[in-house]
């Protein structure tokens, strides 16, 4: 297990000489040595690096495959919307949203992205814009909620490059910012 976690090597090393990522990864394998049926993880992601996040969500993803039930808490929604089917979102110990995020994704709101190349600031004063930002030199992204998608493609067009103009669903960070409120 220390060899599918990627710290084999380092196998005889004090647990506290390791960084917090490779300690992370040695409390997976000592709580997977007796085999569970339900594994339950406190901020599994935590000090990991992006090849021990994709160490880490294989052996989960593998261990819930194979029957195991995986049961984890952790702020890193993207990580969630990842790597799970199944959330509940608690806010002051109260579950406000849960389901399966397939399902919970398609109930939300969908945001209209575009990222336009040499746009005056100003093509999409008067629309529904929710966040304008700089996303580069020259180039303006905008998220709209609830504008015309037609309207907005063609200020878009006749204001510069569209470099993005796309649907999206609602992130799971979204999704837990609007069912926790403000």
């Amino acid at each position: 297990m220390l060899r599918r976690l990627g710290i084999g090597a380092r196998a005889f090393e004090r647990v506290e000489a390791l960084c917090h990522g490779n300690q992370q990864r040695v409390q997976l394998a000592a709580a997977l040595v007796h085999d569970p049926q339900v594994l339950v993880l406190d901020e599994p992601f935590s000090g990991l690096d992006p090849r021990g996040i994709e160490d880490m969500t294989g052996v989960l993803r593998e261990l819930a495959h194979a029957g195991v039930t995986v049961v984890f808490s952790s702020h890193q929604l993207d990580l969630v919307e990842d790597s799970c089917e199944q959330v509940a979102i608690i806010d002051r110990g109260k579950v406000v949203l849960a389901g399966a995020v397939r399902a919970l994704k398609q109930r939300g709101s969908p945001t209209l992205v575009v990222e336009v190349e040499g746009a005056g600031s100003d093509w999409y004063a008067g629309l529904p814009a929710a966040a304008v930002e700089h996303a580069g030199p020259g180039r303006v992204r905008v998220t709209f909620h609830e504008a015309d998608p037609g309207l907005v493609l063609d200020r878009a067009r006749a204001a510069g490059t569209i470099w993005r103009f796309a649907v999206e669903e609602p992130s799971l960070s979204e999704l837990f910012l609007q069912a926790v409120g403000p």
